[in-house]
């Protein structure tokens, strides 16, 4: 019956995935898609909750601090760099599963690493797996979620990932100087992240491929079995409150054998623009997001607070990340995402500020959490925003080639900052962030597409 509607009306399988009410399959894809990247973002802010305990373990300074920090992260720029455009080439699927598997097996590695060498080196390979987590979640979230529900499930799905920051915080807290077991504490940090992302897995398993992707590369009738899944699902017994979607969103159905666009189209207008402001972007917004999580527990310590009063601090802070990620989705669901990036981002730039000059813990708290809190609002909004803003079959290849940027400043923040922070201490740090913040928010407000409650097809005309 699928087959005869969709050939007869020449409606494409990505106009039928719009149309859909929401159902019990897209809330587990919002499970499955959160719980793997609740491991990327624990990834993500480990090298700077265990960074004090890896100085003292292996007499790491300057250079050599500074490298463990940004190892991770230059692995993360291979893995968002390279990895990202396999899906695109071979589905979202399988690169789901396979970023899971490489990830858990370096960061198990690493927690049995001799030296500092060695932790080095399994701390980038873990990351090249990590860094095609986001890119292809992004794309895989706009393949599969109803526009008019787009913005609000994926958010749920960033706010399961977000539950790591504080997780971490805490479990750093609860094993700083201690060895259960006879095992330092920083190695139970590393061996429960991987041995928690490989119990993903079979979660994952279960999905179906993108019926998008499957469409874009010429397969249509596993396409329109993919797409059978979703239709045939039980809805939710209770619809959320949809926005009207805009009739000038709804592009005229194409014919079901669509022109593939070659990777050459992002040189192409509008692409080419786009791709420019998300490299701008992605150049610099690393400095607030990143750049908060992986110094934080530093700046304080430079300040001459004890390290279980800066990890205190920094765990209590880190609470925002979950607040911020709850509070972003009705935000996300009732305005602009380009004016919500724009409006967030210069927030923190005022947040990060009063934690760098704060005195007292109450302040330094307070200022801490409002900035984390700001930080996944942001967050959540641009990573809809980036995925929404090209087509299906090129889509996880230019998030995955601009978000790897990010992943690169990050691996090298820790060379740029770590000086600053010793030399001008931590409001001089936090000037340069605020000033990144700025420029970030001027890149979209003239660059960036409106996107909000529009079908994909639409926001990207081929």
């Amino acid at each position: 019956m699928l087959d005869n509607v969709a050939e007869s009306s020449g409606t494409r399988v990505a106009r039928l995935l719009d149309d859909l009410p929401v159902t019990r399959l897209h809330r587990r894809v919002v499970s499955a898609v959160g719980l793997g990247l609740f491991f990327d973002m624990y990834e993500v802010f480990l090298a700077g909750t265990i960074g004090t305990a890896l100085s003292k373990e292996f007499g790491l300074s300057g250079t050599g601090l500074a490298l463990m920090l940004g190892s991770a992260f230059l692995g993360m720029f291979a893995g968002a760099f390279f990895l990202a455009r396999l899906a695109d080439r071979l589905g979202r699927k399988k690169m789901f599963l396979f970023s899971l598997v490489w990830y858990s097996l370096f960061s198990l590695l690493g927690a049995f690493s001799p030296n500092a060498a060695v932790l080095v080196a399994t701390r980038f390979l873990a990351g090249v797996g990590v860094g095609a987590e986001y890119p292809v979640s992004d794309s895989y979230l706009s393949d599969v979620l109803p526009a008019r529900s787009r913005g609000r499930l994926a958010a749920w799905a960033y706010t399961c990932s977000y539950l790591a920051v504080p997780a971490l915080g805490f479990l750093s807290l609860g094993l700083a100087g201690r060895s259960p077991l006879g095992i330092d504490g920083w190695r139970w940090l590393l061996a429960i992240g991987s041995l928690g992302a490989l119990a993903v897995l079979s979660l994952r398993r279960t999905l179906p491929e993108s019926p998008r992707w499957l469409e874009s590369v010429g397969r249509d009738a596993d396409a329109k079995k993919a797409y059978a899944r979703f239709a045939e699902a039980a809805p939710l017994k209770r619809q959320p409150r949809q926005p009207k979607l805009p009739a000038a969103s709804q592009p005229p159905a194409p014919a079901s054998a669509a022109r593939r666009l070659p990777a050459s189209a992002l040189a192409r207008p509008p692409y080419r623009g786009r791709l420019a402001m998300l490299a701008i972007f992605h150049l610099l917004q690393t400095f607030g997001y990143y750049g908060f999580g992986t110094l934080a527990v530093l700046v304080l310590s430079e300040r001459g607070f004890a390290v279980q009063h800066s990890l205190l601090y920094t765990a209590l802070s880190y609470l925002g990340y979950p607040l911020g990620s709850l509070l972003s989705i009705p935000l996300i669901a009732r305005l602009e995402r380009k004016y919500l990036v724009i409006g967030s981002v210069l927030a923190m730039a005022v947040a990060g500020i009063a934690f760098a000059s704060a005195g007292a813990p109450a302040v330094i708290v307070l200022a801490g959490v409002a900035f984390t809190t700001l930080s996944n609002v942001f967050s959540n909004a641009y990573h809809i925003y980036q995925a929404e803003i090209f087509p299906t079959e090129l889509r996880a290849s230019a998030t995955g080639w601009t978000y790897a940027l990010s992943r690169a400043t990050t691996g090298l923040m820790p060379f740029l900052l770590l000086p600053l922070l010793h030399s001008r201490g931590s409001v001089a740090v936090f000037a340069v962030v605020a000033a990144a913040m700025v420029l970030v928010a001027v890149d979209i407000a003239m660059l960036g597409p409106r996107t909000s409650a529009r079908s994909v097809e639409a926001i990207n005309p081929r």
